[in-house]
């Protein structure tokens, strides 16, 4: 009688062509980025990519969001998100497979598109950790739900998905987890002792003025030079308003008015950013930006009160300590203590949370703990040699935003694979981990699976 491969051996004998289809998804989603809200072909990608491993998938959740759910038996739902959109940046990393991406502006020109922020590493990794669960299903029991989340760039992607019943639609999870790409060496992943990231509110701020020629400036209010006014003032909100030990910051990212050089425009618009570890701190921070800026107007004698209006908010990043001691255990037990650092608080902001308790008005679900992680996807510094242009020995590795990010897939995707497997598994009803994923074999040769 023939001998039948067991799930075990099914899957340990797929994980080469798991990491080569992940790489091509890879290299696919990297050529062709889609902004916020505009992820349809890549969103179209992702769920074909979960359909053909046996996931009952959702799409058009919330957007262009989608959601892949393989029930497999009694145990703990868990859910793995990972992200679909890209940024208007233009690529300029010269790799072969670079975005040469344009869509149409709204001022007739071209915006340039690019993944520099590390969502197709993020999305690969998930297809790839999908695959290999899915063909090891003998091995684990509950529910595995993977998301493919549109719009995180603008925060607005996760509050989408869930006001779109996500959870009554496809599944409701115990824990949620995810991990984000990070310019530290490639390998490594990192955790967070407390929050890991920020909290943030975004602000759109429109100064009503007067309009009026250049030459008469007198009969006009110009709303430019109070709009610069509020900029200055508000530089002081964080040393003046703030203990000096509290993170925060303050930006203002964007000012626009006027299109003529000879006439004082009617109004102007800013937009700016609060970040901190804290509600009560955003809440303050947020106060003081709408005291300050109705008083300038008031000052520069502004006729009509100032619009103040908030754009998103997003809470901070603080995993569940239960949870995320889990996966660290895991991924320690996996990986090796020496390949899992610790990452200190970063300002960055993350919609994630939405997934947790954090977004409970949102789909009214109680006790979802989460984990969250920082992936490693810089290249190896250069042994000797002038520091390429991509690199600077003062500054490493570009950072995300960049338009030279370039994580070093070689190592980033498939330690991303494993990062996901192995947490999915951690808190799945694992019989036997899979292809040896979840554990260390010492004095083994990682060959071309999937232990990074």
């Amino acid at each position: 009688m023939p001998h039948q491969k067991n799930g075990y051996e099914s899957a340990q004998t797929a994980l080469p062509d798991i990491l080569l289809s992940a790489t091509i998804f890879y290299l696919d989603t990297h050529r062709h980025p889609e902004l916020s809200g505009c992820e349809e072909r890549t969103a179209r990608e992702f769920g074909v990519r979960l359909r053909s491993e046996g996931y009952e998938v959702t799409t058009g959740i919330g957007g262009h969001g989608v959601a892949g759910v393989l029930r497999n038996g009694d145990g703990p739902v868990v859910l793995l998100r990972a992200e679909l959109d890209a940024l208007p940046v233009e690529e300029r990393t010269g790799l072969a497979y670079a975005s040469s991406v344009t869509v149409p502006g709204p001022d007739g020109g071209r915006i340039p598109v690019m993944h520099a922020c590390g969502h197709d590493l993020h999305l690969a990794a998930a297809a790839g950790a999908a695959a290999l669960l899915a063909r090891s299903a003998d091995r684990w029991r509950g529910t595995l739900m993977v998301v493919g989340q549109p719009a995180e760039e603008t925060l607005s992607g996760a509050r989408a998905m869930l006001e779109d019943g996500l959870y009554t639609r496809c599944a409701a999870p115990d824990v949620v987890l995810a991990q984000h790409a990070a310019p530290f060496p490639s390998g490594l992943v990192a955790h967070g002792a407390g929050p890991l990231m920020a909290g943030s509110v975004s602000l759109e701020i429109v100064v009503h003025g007067r309009g009026g020629h250049a030459a008469t400036a007198h009969l006009a209010v110009d709303p430019v030079l109070t709009a610069a006014a509020v900029v200055l003032r508000l530089q002081g909100v964080v040393s003046q308003e703030t203990a000096p030990a509290e993170p925060v910051t303050l930006t203002v990212g964007s000012l626009h008015a006027g299109t003529s050089v000879n006439v004082v425009p009617e109004r102007a618009t800013l937009g700016l950013t609060v970040r901190g570890f804290s509600e009560a701190v955003l809440d303050r921070m947020t106060n003081a930006v709408r005291r300050i800026v109705r008083a300038e107007c008031a000052a520069s004698g502004c006729e009509k009160d100032p619009d103040i209006r908030v754009v998103s908010r997003s809470p901070v990043n603080a995993p569940d300590p239960s949870a995320s001691a889990v996966v660290r255990a895991a991924h320690e037990a996996h990986f090796g203590a020496r390949r899992v650092a610790t990452s200190p608080p970063s300002m960055a902001t993350e919609d994630f949370p939405l997934y947790g308790d954090a977004g409970h008005s949102l789909h009214g679900r109680s006790g979802v703990t989460s984990a969250y992680w920082m992936l490693g996807c810089a290249a190896p510094p250069p042994a000797a040699g002038p520091v390429p242009p991509e690199r600077d020995r003062e500054h490493g590795p570009p950072p995300n935003h960049s338009p030279r990010f370039a994580p070093y897939v070689r190592t980033a995707l498939p330690t991303g694979i494993s990062a996901l497997t192995v947490a999915a598994l951690a808190h799945l009803d694992a019989r036997r981990p899979p292809c040896g994923v979840g554990q260390r074999h010492p004095g083994s040769d990682p060959g071309p699976g999937l232990r990074g």
